[in-house]
């Protein structure tokens, strides 16, 4: 992302909104977590590059309310995740190609080189703040909404 924000600097005006627009949209998208409490609607950036799914949520102080994480592994297996290099707890949620919730990890342990298995096939994982899957009422069989989930 440093990278538009040097290239909006070099161009200026129109050109450098235009840039921060793009570079915006890259990272900014709406999943909806429906759970018997509701329709919860979560920011998440995606994460589908084998190197932007390495360094997930790693080496941030903080991650705002309301938003996420979802990674696309772009094909349905077992997945393990860990905590390597992040600094702050985090619920996993782990969703089949569908768009079902199959697994979910709670408060992960910031630091922690513990494998977190899926448990079961899955394509994506979606990581929030730690207690965030509580506080939306989610468990195994709830549902994920996304425009990259085909199950919908």
């Amino acid at each position: 992302m440093s990278t538009f924000f040097a290239r909006a600097a070099q161009v200026g005006g129109a050109a450098a909104a235009m840039v921060l627009m793009l570079a915006s949209a890259a990272f900014a998208d709406t999943a909806t977590l429906i759970t018997e409490t509701g329709a919860h609607a979560i920011e998440v950036e995606v994460a589908d590059t084998p190197s932007e799914r390495e360094i997930g949520l790693m080496n941030r102080e903080s991650l705002a309310e309301g938003t996420g994480m979802l990674f696309d592994f772009r094909e349905s297996r077992p997945v393990s995740m860990w905590m390597k290099n992040t600094l702050i707890p985090l619920d996993m949620l782990f969703v089949d190609k569908d768009g079902t919730i199959v697994r979910i990890a709670r408060n992960a342990k910031p630091h922690s080189l513990e494998t977190i298995p899926s448990g079961k096939t899955v394509r994506f994982v979606v990581e929030i703040n730690g207690g965030a899957a509580a506080t939306y009422g989610a468990k195994a069989g709830d549902k994920l909404e996304h425009s990259l989930i085909k199950g919908r």
